[in-house]
């Protein structure tokens, strides 16, 4: 039997995609580690090594060591002398800051070039609420904080200043691994509910151009949970110890 080929079928062809840029492997090694130590990958106090993580991710130490200080920086990790590179805890007194300055720079999402939502945009909240209802038959703490990162992506975008994007995922990540620690106190599903929402009020704000109400929402909610967290928290000993 002869096997004839089509001469005038398309010929596609598979480009290899384009090698990743120094900048570029260097944002998704920072994401992929910040992501661990919020979620609770690295719980506080885990030690990283530069060694392992240059392995890993088959690069030399000096983009790692480079990594592990802007995490530094940005309050995630501490470098100990004589020991390495250790993942923080957040005291209460420290959560209460943080969350205070949350509240005020809440506000300037709408007032400092905010950026109209494209149907896109709209699409991907509304996606969200869609696996945000799917997540909640079956509830799980880490499901629940990737979900809520997401969200705040979104938020983020709404904002076309960088110095208030910057200060704002700074402070964000300081304390959303705070969220996951305490969950068993705070109750998953209570959780759930109030963030789902919070995210139906932003979606029906931005789908009239309403970025002034966004501000004032997102500030309701972050005092919301941080009551909430105060409440179940009672102590400092509560939140290091759970």
């Amino acid at each position: 039997m002869t096997l004839e080929t089509d001469a005038s079928a398309p010929i596609v062809i598979v480009q290899a995609p384009r090698p990743l840029s120094a900048r570029e492997r260097f944002e998704r090694i920072y994401l992929i580690l910040r992501d661990r130590i919020c979620l609770l990958d690295y719980p506080p106090g885990s030690r990283l090594s530069e060694e392992e993580l240059a392995q890993e991710f088959e690069i030399s130490r000096t983009p790692v060591r480079r990594v592990l200080a802007r995490l530094e920086s940005e309050g995630l990790v501490q470098s100990v002398h004589g020991v390495g590179t250790i993942v923080t805890d957040v005291d209460i007194e420290e959560l209460q800051q943080v969350y205070h300055l949350r509240l005020e720079l809440a506000l300037l999402v709408g007032k400092l070039s905010p950026i109209p939502r494209t149907a896109a945009d709209l699409d991907r909240i509304r996606a969200l609420i869609a696996r945000c209802d799917s997540d909640m038959l079956n509830p799980d703490q880490r499901a629940f904080l990737q979900l809520n990162m997401d969200f705040f992506t979104e938020l983020s975008g709404m904002t076309g200043n960088q110095p208030l994007r910057e200060i704002s995922e700074r402070l964000y990540f300081q304390v959303a691994r705070v969220v996951l620690k305490m969950m068993p106190q705070l109750g998953l599903v209570e959780e759930f509910t109030a963030f789902r929402r919070e995210m139906e009020e932003v979606l029906a704000a931005a789908e009239i151009g309403d970025w002034e109400s966004i501000g004032h929402i997102r500030r309701a909610h972050i005092s919301m949970s941080f009551r909430r967290m105060m409440r179940h928290a009672g102590a400092a000993g509560d939140l290091e110890g759970t």
